[in-house]
């Protein structure tokens, strides 16, 4: 896994073997990236990396601009390569790692962030309760993005906070909003 475009273009991102952390391809992550730089503007930006893995969004959206991601996982190996990752591209101080459940750290962030990665496992049984807290809540901004990645059979057209979709071969991202 590379970083695609930005400061840090070209240089890798820690992963590792395990199965359990289903990263986002990098057909995908350059689909969205160009999707997402057409509607803001990185510079400056606050994000939040649930569901984080390897990193690979919120340290793409860092290359981009961003001023700071916070990533929110609880598997091991993942939790590691976040803090390779952050070590060797320099970004301690733009880089926050949480080591939690994501439901509960909802439950108890503070601070609105620009731009949220979501990407639950696919057999995760509330996503209406999780777009709720993010976008219904305090945690996304005014004029932010919550960008969900799902299995394609799950539809959100319905959801109050509902913008629009992007569809990858069995994988959708919706993007929502207040």
């Amino acid at each position: 896994m590379k970083i695609l475009a930005g400061a840090y273009k070209g240089r890798k991102i820690r992963s590792s073997s395990s199965l359990a952390i289903r990263p986002c391809s990098s057909r995908v992550k350059k689909s969205l990236f160009d999707t997402l730089t057409a509607r803001i503007d990185f510079e400056g930006a606050s994000v939040l990396d649930l569901f984080a893995g390897f990193g690979s969004l919120g340290f793409e959206a860092l290359s981009r601009g961003a001023q700071s991601v916070c990533f929110v996982d609880q598997h091991v190996e993942a939790l590691g390569a976040l803090k390779a990752t952050t070590l060797q591209l320099g970004l301690q101080d733009r880089v926050k790692i949480v080591n939690a459940d994501v439901s509960a750290f909802l439950g108890r962030v503070s601070g609105e962030f620009d731009l949220v990665f979501c990407d639950p496992p696919y057999s995760w049984p509330d996503y209406d309760r999780l777009i709720e807290k993010i976008a219904g809540g305090a945690v996304l901004a005014e004029e932010g993005f919550l960008l969900v990645e799902h299995s394609a059979h799950i539809d959100f057209r319905q959801s109050p906070y509902y913008s629009f979709h992007r569809d990858y071969g069995m994988t959708r991202v919706t993007f929502f909003q207040h």
